[in-house]
């Protein structure tokens, strides 16, 4: 019986957020259909303030799964892109993308969504200042020395892939054939690399919202204790999701099952913020770029994640933005006729339609090479995935 409870739960939050998602999921395709990565080496070269407000945009424009954002960062930092401007790169792609931004508006509200877009950038500048203080050139040596290695992490064959389409008008390269075909394939690569993050987020979510008491939460949490509780949920927030092991967008139904539960605001955004430190990313890091790093890249970006929470909290606090009603959409399994059926139905189509023009034109054909190294598809140039012109 609490496992169907938990089941229905999870599929209830699915249901929910099923449009949301396949319209991210397509918005983000349209994207990076017209964003080149082979430009993103050329356009990192140093920690300058304009260009870490460029790996922000790119970032931003870039695809959410964060194994991939992990990846593709050590691409361009291999490319001879500037470390720290690479690992901003990561961060905002994971943590400035639309598709994330639709979901916590959908099952938390707009004020969480608004501070994601706000406490990431701060997030960012607090990062930056750490490796300023405390990143050596001889550590980034040793980070580039390990990363020539190219030893396998995840998600490789996905972060090489470039099918974006060049020349001519933006309209003109969404609405061309070759657009079309860039776009469906982006958007069941993107799919194929979040689904096992989502379904677990919605499991994990499910199980806790049904099985855990809400006094242990409660007690967890110190919700008798506002003052405590401010600083605590944005130090807690990230260790949760360490060891939750789901990330991107799987996150956002566990937070709100967290904000539901009694974590402070704060705790919820650095939450979401920690996709990045999970316990299997830490450990791509290690092959990546050494342990050492690996540790230098989960403390900061920990300090980082946690403070931006904090800050963030406090300053919708200033405002009264922070919500009185803790009311995150966590409902039992129904399906009725109202606007999030309609949605759904209307969005199914659309991902009906992009899945039918990505399998008739190679698209699962690449989905087998997501998970090769660049070295493993030299071995299959003829089905390498090329730039679209």
């Amino acid at each position: 019986m609490f496992l169907i409870h938990a089941l229905s739960m999870a599929f209830a939050m699915f249901w929910e957020i099923l449009w949301a998602l396949i319209l991210g999921f397509a918005l983000s395709g349209v994207v990076q259909a017209v964003v080149s990565k082979t430009e993103m080496s050329r356009l990192l070269p140093d920690d300058s303030p304009r260009t870490l407000a460029i790996a922000c945009g790119l970032g931003a424009a870039s695809s959410s799964c964060s194994y991939a954002a992990v990846a593709l960062a050590r691409s361009i930092f291999r490319k001879g892109a500037s470390f720290t401007a690479a690992i901003v790169f990561e961060l905002a792609s994971t943590n400035l993308v639309l598709e994330l931004g639709i979901i916590m508006i959908v099952l938390l509200g707009w004020q969480f969504a608004l501070a994601e877009f706000i406490g990431a950038p701060i997030m960012v500048v607090i990062l930056v200042w750490l490796f300023g203080r405390f990143l050596s050139e001889r550590m980034v040596e040793t980070a580039r020395q390990q990363a020539e290695k190219g030893l396998a992490g995840s998600m490789e064959g996905h972060a090489e892939m470039d099918m974006s389409v060049t020349g001519g008008s933006l309209w003109s390269r969404v609405t061309s054939a070759k657009g079309f075909t860039a776009i469906s394939h982006y958007f069941l690569m993107d799919w194929a690399a979040v689904w096992r993050d989502v379904a677990g987020g919605l499991l994990i979510a499910g199980a806790l919202a049904t099985w855990v008491p809400k006094g242990f939460w409660r007690s967890f949490f110190f919700t008798g204790h506002p003052t405590f509780a401010l600083v605590w949920g944005p130090l807690v927030g990230p260790l949760v999701a360490v060891i939750s092991f789901v990330c991107s967008v799987g996150n956002v139904p566990l937070a709100a099952v967290l904000w539901n539960s009694g974590i402070s605001f704060g705790g919820v955004i650095a939450f979401i913020f920690a996709d990045l430190i999970v316990i299997p990313i830490i450990d791509i890091y290690r092959r990546y770029y050494t342990a050492p790093i690996a540790w230098f890249l989960t403390w900061t970006m920990f300090v980082a994640m946690s403070v931006a929470g904090l800050a963030v909290e406090m300053l919708f606090k200033t405002v009264g933005w922070v919500p009185i009603e803790r009311a995150a959409t966590i409902t039992e399994a129904h399906v009725e006729w109202n606007y999030t059926t309609v949605l759904n139905v209307v969005f199914l189509a659309l991902a009906a339609i992009l899945v039918w023009r990505a399998a008739t034109t190679g698209g699962f054909g690449m989905l087998r090479m997501m998970n090769m190294s660049p070295q493993t598809q030299g071995g299959r140039h003829h089905n390498r995935p090329r730039h679209i012109h």
